[in-house]
């Protein structure tokens, strides 16, 4: 019989044994970890997969699968890092499914992926770079499914052109211009997928009648005349901050347009007033200010409403439109000393609008008026003179008529107040109406360009002012964005430092700033 001490020693080494094998068995199972078993809905082998039926892609695959089949899948979307704990995949098929969805970042992870089949699915279109981080992918399957051909497919016809990936060939199932293409032979430039927007830039906290741009000594500046101070109001574009600042003021009693107009490198400002007579200032650098050189006829010009600048045979002229009753539109024409009257046009007819253009090699002048159809005045190069013409329509009430023109083509729009604006294209002998636009409430309308796109704009005191864009498959404006603004009576076009920004003057609310912004389509 042990005596008590053996007896004891004998237990401890047995507690001690036990402990050992116990931390020997945990650290056995951490070592060995449970190898994950093929997914209830697929048949695995010692490296591929093949699930049929599976509601979801699953979270775990046996080790070692490269290959990975999914057929008749009860899901329709898939989405971002499904098969990035598949890092050893090289063949995925996902085909005959009703897949109508994809993440762009759906085969995010699969670097060693050689070949991808999406073919006999649902799917119209992929996103972006869908395939751009499959480095090495050699085959892609896009067959059997319903592709749209438009600005969101864009970058597949881009990729394919220049990817070294073998694709047999696709079909565009739409739109219907594309029905039935090889997508393979579409190129990027036959889809038009740039569009546009007109966004508020800068507020400027002041009504105002006419907004007028400039460039003078390498700065850009606009002019405003502002009904409630009087004033001609002159910003400056500020390169660093990339917006307008406020640069110098020309006090006024009744500014109601502020015409900007530089000879042989001197500034000049004509400032149209309803009351005190309207005047010409000249800007001086030292000190930096105006300097009035010179009052206009107020016997002439009693009630002005517009003036236009205009070179002629190396002269300059300007020209102011008089809407009183009693008052004429009156030109005047640049010596070395100051504009002096060089004629009368128009008496009595309450002018609201003259626009100078050139019509088949010669100088024009339209005048539109509150009281009859708007005149069109030539010039007579012997005389020296502006002779009546013609008139253009029998419309009433034209507000304002601008020219523009499309493809050497030359086009008015005649904006009224009450009635439609109507477009007319000159066909040689005179204008004909091509086009008839609502227009109700309309004092200004603005034809300009940025690029190659075609744009109008239409004020209105009564309701949004609408931007339309030509189009020239129709040779039609089409309604493009309306924009609130309140009373529009100007407008005006500035591009600087890659930026196109459209001037609004406001006769009732804040004048505004838009910059137009190109959007790409496909690269959404």
């Amino acid at each position: 019989m042990l005596e008590p001490r053996a007896r004891w020693m004998r237990l401890v080494c047995l507690l001690l044994l036990c402990v050992y094998l116990c931390l020997l068995r945990e650290s056995s199972a951490r070592r060995a970890p449970k190898i994950p078993r093929c997914p209830a809905t697929c048949s695995c082998t010692k490296d591929s997969a093949f699930c049929v039926d599976t509601k979801a892609i699953p979270k775990s695959f046996p080790p070692g699968i490269i290959s990975l089949t999914m057929v008749n899948a009860a899901f329709t979307t898939i989405p971002e890092g499904a098969f990035s704990h598949l890092h050893l995949l090289q063949f995925l098929f996902i085909e005959n499914n009703d897949i109508q969805a994809l993440s762009k970042y759906t085969f995010r992870g699969l670097k060693s992926l050689t070949h991808l089949s999406l073919s006999n699915n649902n799917l119209q279109q992929l996103p972006r770079d869908l395939f751009k981080h499959l480095d090495i992918l050699t085959d892609l399957d896009l067959r059997g499914n319903s592709f749209r051909c438009d600005c969101k497919i864009k970058w597949l016809v881009d990729w394919m052109e220049k990817t070294n990936t073998s694709v047999p060939a696709i079909y565009c199932a739409s739109p219907f211009e594309f029905q039935g293409r090889r997508i393979h032979d579409l190129a990027p430039r036959d889809f038009n997928c740039i569009s546009a927007d007109f966004a508020v830039y800068e507020t400027f906290p002041f009504h105002s009648v006419s907004a007028e741009s400039y460039e003078f000594n390498g700065d850009n500046f606009v002019a405003f005349a502002q009904p409630d101070s009087g004033f001609c109001t002159l910003y400056i574009w500020d390169h660093v901050e990339m917006v307008f600042r406020r640069y110098h003021n020309i006090t006024s009693r009744s500014a109601v347009y502020c015409k900007p107009v530089v000879i042989n490198n001197t500034l000049y400002m004509v400032v149209a007033q309803l009351f005190g007579g309207s005047h010409i200032y000249k800007w001086e650098e030292d000190p930096l200010r105006f300097v009035k050189i010179q009052d206009i006829d107020t016997s002439r010009v009693r009630k002005p409403n517009f003036v236009e600048t205009f070179q002629l045979d190396g002269e300059w002229y300007f020209i102011v439109a008089d809407s009183s009753k009693a008052g004429s539109t009156s030109i005047y024409r640049w010596n070395s000393n100051g504009f002096y009257s060089h004629q009368s046009l128009h008496p009595w007819h309450r002018d609201t609008h003259v626009e100078f253009l050139d019509v088949g090699g010669k100088p024009h002048l339209i005048l539109s008026s509150a009281s009859q159809p708007p005149i069109v005045y030539q010039w007579n190069r012997s005389q020296k003179q502006f002779a009546f013409h013609s008139q253009i329509t029998e419309l009433a009430d034209v507000q304002m008529v601008k020219h523009f023109w499309v493809r050497k083509v030359l086009y008015l729009c005649l904006t009224r107040f009450i009635g439609d604006s109507k477009i007319l294209r000159w066909e040689g002998q005179r204008f004909v109406e091509i086009q008839t636009l609502p227009s109700r409430g309309s004092m200004a309308v603005y034809p300009f360009t940025v690029g190659l796109r075609q744009y109008l704009i239409l004020g209105s005191d009564f309701s949004f002012s609408r931007v339309y864009l030509w189009d020239d498959l129709t040779q039609r404006f089409q309604p493009f964005q309306e924009l609130n603004m309140r009373a529009p009576r100007g407008f005006d076009l500035v591009s600087v430092d890659n930026k196109d920004i459209l001037l609004a003057a406001s006769f009732k609310g804040n004048t505004l700033a838009y910059q137009h912004l190109l959007v790409d389509l496909s690269a959404k």
